[in-house]
């Protein structure tokens, strides 16, 4: 396992896909309001159209981007496909990577390191976003969320899964995948993200959900159009007395300096700080 890089805390309520193929659109994801872009190699494109795709999402990263606190990253092609093996040859050969690649249909941790041997030979510092999609992804997925230091989270792959599982893409059929795979975030630190809804006219529907998901444990939603940012930001952006709470927490930890202190007449542990640090981090990022 590597572990010569620091895991970033950061928010990651809401991220939105932008087509490799249009370049163009990439600037407006960027205004969206989304905590996260991610530039689409994967299944939004055509097997025909795949070279250009990723000929056109790593040239969006040549020049220097602004620091707005949107996070970049890209989707490439499974690990175990000719494409995947195309977009990492690509990634290692050029000059200005990703700063952050989404890896789809991880299966097994060795995936990860193996991704993760070819990037240390070259110097490149990307950060993994793994989508747990696949049964076999679902049964590996707490050595899979472990095996390296460059993974930012876990993302849940709801429509793969349910055809990988046999059953309905519905929250209730679904509760034990997403159970698995909040819980490998968890025990590794990192973030889980749940799948985009996928009705664009059933904002209520989607707002439920997010609020089942964030009750679960997932720190953010995907979506699948900008008008459904503002609801997954407000759903998954911790209400004022959560933010005081969490200060309040930290403070403690300050000033005892060791690793339990009482607040508010609870005992509380200190693995508790990265989630208060996550809170905060949301707090100052919709404040500015």
């Amino acid at each position: 396992m590597n572990t010569t890089s620091e895991r970033s805390i950061r928010p990651r309520r809401s991220f939105i896909f932008t087509p490799g193929l249009k370049p163009e659109m990439f600037p407006k994801a960027l205004a969206s309001g989304t905590d996260m872009v991610c530039i689409e190699l994967e299944d939004g494109v055509a097997p025909k159209y795949k070279d250009e795709a990723r000929k056109n999402g790593l040239a969006l990263f040549e020049q220097p981007h602004a620091d707005d606190g949107v996070e970049r990253i890209m989707r490439i092609n499974s690990l175990r496909s000719a494409f995947g093996i195309a977009d990492v040859k690509a990634i290692i050969s050029c000059e200005t990577p990703p700063p952050g690649l989404m890896l789809p249909k991880v299966m097994s941790p060795d995936e990860i390191n193996w991704l993760e041997e070819l990037l240390n030979e070259c110097g490149h510092n990307c950060r993994f976003h793994v989508i747990i999609e696949t049964n076999a992804g679902l049964e590996a997925a707490f050595e899979i969320a472990r095996a390296s230091q460059r993974i930012e989270a876990l993302f849940f792959g709801g429509v793969d899964m349910a055809a990988d599982l046999r059953c309905k893409n519905a929250w209730e059929p679904m509760l034990y995948a997403r159970s698995r795979v909040v819980h490998a975030a968890a025990a590794a630190g990192i973030d889980a993200i749940d799948v985009p809804y996928l009705d664009l006219d059933d904002p209520e529907g989607m707002r439920h959900e997010a609020l089942l998901a964030r009750d679960l444990g997932f720190c953010g939603k995907g979506s699948i159009h900008p008008k459904q940012i503002a609801i997954l930001n407000e759903v998954f952006t911790p209400e004022k007395t959560l933010v005081e709470h969490a200060r309040k927490i930290i403070r403690a930890f300050e000033e005892a300096d060791t690793g339990l202190v009482v607040v508010d007449g609870k005992l509380i542990e200190k693995p508790v700080l990265r989630e208060m640090k996550r809170i905060l981090s949301i707090a100052e990022r919709v404040s500015s």
